[in-house]
């Protein structure tokens, strides 16, 4: 067989296998790039057979641009096949950069999605070097039409109004500039005054029952780290009353049980309240507040006169700097932490997966019901089932300097479209040093960092988790409401998260659709049920 036909061949399967893969709908724009108010034309081409029924979009928006023009739809034939052409003519008087979304086609009965475009809005230049100037016109004074009567109630107002304001001078003129300020020596008197505060706040009225137990505890804390010279700020509420019963004993101090036990209670309320949204009833408030107010003045009570020796309070006080430090490179470690699962997550992906629209991207019917895919991602890897092939991000390049210190190694895998009803990504970090990770701190940060990006109303809860293979972890799960970015509707997504250390790696599993999705429920039962991990000593 000679060289030509070989090719001839090859060239006619190629065009067997790209007409196979030719999508029923293509999507184009004539500019990526438009000034404001000018006319970008958007085209949809359907390709089908001669029998086939098409129904193309219409409106007068297409998600933030202006529809001006709705063309006839073109027909050309070719052969047995019919080409379709729709075009509309789009603008937009803003400057920015707009999406135009996935518009659905419905094609015999069954709806597919045009591609989602990108159109930039430029502003408009004014050269004023070219442009010819003229002189500002004098001012033209116009008849007047206002009575007589207007101008005698402008000036009775005006009168009134200087009347009032030397009156409120003269008044407040005699009032004594200098207010004494109570000079606040013990921290007894400091911490009395700081509940006093407290109250005047009305942190209660106005519902904010997490920051009145915040300052609570803090101004408890405060005055028994000044008073017995322990680190209570620094501590968490067990080691704090551990630490206060050390010192009672070596101070001689005369405490009940009961002080411990009143205090301890304030405390793990305040925890609750702050961490696992708690809210309690306004009678348990109030009492907490009184057990607060007993207790200080029941520990300064049993404070003795004498003074401490210098050694014991410099080694206290070495101590309490060594945790500071200690626990403010915790903290960098957990917000390096944080930040690289918020990448993850994709805040932008996520606000599309929430649109209220149901009709973008592939259903999740039809994921649950096609051909999954069973693959390895990252380092330390994980083993995971999906319905699509997730695809590789590239997490380094968003993530700031300063938490690509502790990091050797990241990866991040995702699947979901923008406006997709169903996102799940996949990531594995490696630090450069074995890091003490608390799994239940990194669920909390990214909470906290859910709540900046707009995220209301989130319920998160958490709870132990372990592979078949026994790899031990934790699943958080819960719902939230957020704010559409294009429709600006709140709306309600469901999401659970896998978190999972070993020695100096971290793995992470997410999966977040649409709170009511009536199949994406299975698909999340299926992805959990497959996950496996690569031990990292393997």
């Amino acid at each position: 067989m000679s060289i030509k036909k070989i090719f001839a061949i090859l060239f006619f399967f190629l065009a067997v296998a790209a007409f196979a893969q030719q999508k029923p709908l293509q999507t184009s724009i004539d500019s990526a790039k438009i000034k404001i108010g000018s006319q970008a034309n958007l085209t949809l081409k359907a390709t089908v057979d001669t029998g086939a029924t098409v129904s193309f979009p219409e409106g007068k928006t297409f998600g933030q641009l202006e529809v001006i023009e709705s063309y006839p739809i073109d027909t050309l034939r070719k052969g047995a096949i019919y080409e379709l052409v729709k075009k509309y003519g789009l603008t937009q008087f803003d400057s920015g950069r707009f999406v135009i979304p996935r518009l659905p086609v419905v094609i015999n009965n069954k709806t597919v999605q045009s591609d989602s475009l990108v159109l930039e809005i430029a502003n408009i230049k004014v050269d004023t070097l070219q442009q010819k100037m003229f002189d500002i016109k004098p001012i033209a004074k116009a008849d007047s039409t206002v009575g007589i009567w207007v101008y005698i109630l402008i000036g009775i107002l005006v009168a009134a109004a200087i009347a009032f304001g030397v009156w409120y001078y003269l008044k407040n003129r005699k009032k004594p500039i200098k207010k004494e300020k109570a000079v606040i020596k013990t921290p007894i008197e400091k911490a009395t005054s700081q509940l006093q505060d407290l109250e005047k706040k009305e942190l209660l009225q106005r519902g904010e029952v997490k920051e009145y137990y915040s300052e609570l505890a803090d101004i408890a804390r405060t005055y028994i780290e000044e008073a017995i010279h322990i680190p209570a700020m620094e501590s968490t509420t067990g080691e704090l009353i551990e630490a206060m019963r050390r010192a009672t004993q070596r101070r001689k101090m005369s405490l009940r049980p009961e002080t411990f036990e009143q205090l301890e209670q304030v405390l793990r309320n305040a925890d609750l309240v702050k961490f696992a949204k708690s809210r309690p009833m306004e009678f348990e408030i109030a009492e907490d507040r009184s057990r607060i107010e007993k207790t200080i003045v029941v520990i300064d009570r049993s404070i003795p006169v004498e003074k401490e020796d210098d050694e014991i309070h410099t080694k206290m006080w070495e101590e309490a700097q060594r945790k500071k430090k200690e626990k403010k490179r915790r903290n960098q470690i957990i917000g390096a932490v944080a930040f690289v699962i918020s990448f993850i997550v994709g805040w932008l992906v996520v606000d599309a997966i929430m649109n209220d629209s149901g009709i973008f991207g592939t259903p999740t019917k039809e994921l649950l019901e096609g051909e999954w895919v069973k693959s390895e991602y990252g380092n330390p890897g994980i083993i995971i089932e999906t319905p699509k092939v997730l695809k590789r991000a590239d997490a380094e390049k968003t993530t700031p300097k300063d938490a690509m210190a502790f990091i050797k190694d990241i990866n991040s895998f995702v699947y979901g479209e923008l406006f997709g009803d169903i996102y799940i990504t996949v990531g594995t970090t490696i630090f450069k040093e074995p890091k003490d990770i608390d799994l239940n701190l990194i669920v909390e940060g990214l909470s906290k960092t859910w709540e900046t990006q707009g995220a209301r109303n989130i319920l998160l809860k958490t709870e132990e988790f372990s592979t078949h293979g026994g790899i031990q972890g934790i699943r958080s799960f819960g719902t939230m409401t957020m704010q559409h970015a294009i429709t600006k509707k709140p709306v309600r997504a469901y999401y659970e998260m896998y978190l999972f250390k070993q020695q100096q790696g971290l793995q992470q599993v997410l999966v977040l659709y649409k709170d009511g999705d009536e199949y994406a429920p299975q698909i999340l039962e299926r992805i959990k049920n497959s996950i496996e991990l690569r031990n990292q000593n393997q």
